[in-house]
């Protein structure tokens, strides 16, 4: 079974807002997020709220989104990735992790998964002109890893720096697999480039 665990925890201070409220491609980020996932192979997406749930909520689960609310989600992302990762159902086989502020339209999420599965690695990792980018494919086994994650060890990086000589890279010809919004102006500019 294919799982992604979504990251929609955050408070969004940089952003000023909840990012997963804000528009893009007509819905909201949470929706248009899961709905991607789903369409591009994953046959359940976790969703990890935390701040603004209760807004958050109905709009992921609509779209087919199992929904964990980590209550410790203050504590950083490492808290919310332990908690999508304790979600996952036993039989998950690969796991696709992303943050709700990285999106990513379906045919991403295909040729990476595709390309994941082809090549039977622990991990997989969009890149673009050599840089690596998000979402990360991971083999199954990995996620007792990622339920013992922590701030200290900055989460999945440590998993990434400790695995790098296990990690299959994807080059993309697009740097969507780069994007995230962190701030207004990525947001409008990545409006402006992605969005239309």
């Amino acid at each position: 079974m294919i799982t992604a665990i979504l990251l929609a925890a955050g408070e969004g201070k940089r952003m000023r807002m909840s990012k997963p409220l804000l528009q893009w491609h007509g819905e909201t980020l949470i929706e248009y997020q899961v709905d991607q996932l789903r369409r591009g192979g994953c046959e359940e997406v976790i969703a990890v709220l935390g701040h603004n749930a209760r807004s958050v909520r109905p709009l992921a689960e609509r779209v087919g989104a199992t929904t964990v609310v980590n209550v410790e989600y203050q504590k950083g992302r490492s808290s919310s990735l332990r908690a999508g990762a304790f979600a996952l159902p036993q039989e998950t086989s690969e796991a696709v992790v992303i943050n709700v502020d990285q999106p990513r339209p379906a045919s991403v999420i295909r040729a990476l998964l595709d390309e994941h599965l082809r090549s039977g690695a622990l991990i997989t990792l969009p890149t673009f002109e050599g840089k690596r980018g998000h979402p990360a494919m991971l083999c199954g086994s990995i996620v007792p890893e990622l339920q013992r994650v922590d701030e200290a060890t900055k989460g999945l990086l440590e998993i990434m720096r400790r695995r790098d000589k296990d990690i299959h890279e994807l080059a993309f010809d697009t740097d969507i697999v780069l994007l995230d919004l962190n701030s207004p102006a990525d947001y409008e500019a990545a409006l402006a480039r992605f969005a239309n």
